[in-house]
């Protein structure tokens, strides 16, 4: 499981805040950014904590993972517009439009004004086999995430443009079913007709695939390292031990989320 040190997280939470105050003008209509920097501080003990994902082979699922992932979004998203423009696309709105839809796509996974999304999952089976170090709290309401989200900005009162809501709304493409009217219609009227939509959803897309190349390159790494021990101390005592690999790896996991989640 990949771990952010309490520097990395405090640093993470620094860049979104200053994010914000460098692309919200003080001066926008209804006070957009002081709702937002109001609706932040108000999450902020959750918000920095909080895990992008519950299972560790999906993305981000370590502590800090969530404001992480925002991040990565809110860069590729930028990185990609440029490519899209490079090209010849039509952008019909504002850098400022695309990074508040890349900010707040999985703002619902912060939870509600007073549970967590996601909390740890105790159950040591569903670790060890399904790979899951979060579990979604069960004192939620069901909602989307994307509905969570567009609550959440609804009950802090922090308008949005059209494209904004558009770029939100559809960043999960057609992985989320409520999608489909919008990304497929047979009427031309229908369309889309901004590119918002699917810059984030491919910006999504590519930092969540990137994120898991890095844990499965880490998650490479660590194992190497525990064999190189393992055939170390083999080496040195010219005995066998009584761990396989396998429950070595198994237990460093338990140790780490002892650790993490435990009474000590």
């Amino acid at each position: 499981m990949k771990e952010l040190t309490p520097e990395q997280i405090q640093e993470n939470w620094n860049k979104l805040i200053q994010l914000i105050k460098d692309t919200f003008p003080e001066d926008y209509p209804d006070n957009r950014r002081e709702k937002l920097l109001k609706m932040y501080h108000y999450f902020e003990d959750r918000m920095c904590m909080a895990p992008a994902s519950g299972k560790e082979h999906y993305h981000n699922a370590h502590i800090g993972g969530y404001v992480e992932h925002v991040l990565n979004v809110i860069n590729c998203s930028v990185q990609i517009k440029e490519l899209w423009v490079k090209n010849g696309a039509t952008i019909n709105f504002t850098d400022e439009e695309l990074i508040f839809a890349a900010m707040h796509h999985d703002l619902g996974k912060v939870g509600d004004m007073d549970n967590d999304y996601y909390i740890p999952q105790d159950n040591e089976w569903f670790r060890k086999n399904r790979g899951e170090i979060f579990a979604h709290n069960p004192q939620l309401q069901y909602m989307s995430v994307t509905d969570r989200a567009l609550f959440l900005l609804g009950h802090f009162k922090i308008p949005m443009s059209q494209w904004e809501y558009i770029g939100l709304r559809l960043t999960d493409g057609l992985y989320e079913e409520a999608n489909k009217s919008y990304y497929i219609s047979y009427n031309p009227d229908w369309r889309l007709r901004s590119n918002i939509a699917y810059i984030l959803h491919q910006a999504d897309s590519m930092a969540t695939h990137i994120e898991n190349d890095v844990w499965r390159k880490g998650e490479e790494q660590e194992e190497v390292e525990v064999k190189e021990r393992i055939h170390n101390i083999k080496k040195v005592t010219n005995t066998t031990t009584d761990d396989s690999e396998d429950e070595v790896l198994n237990k460093k996991h338990q140790d780490l989320f002892d650790e993490l989640f435990g009474d000590k």
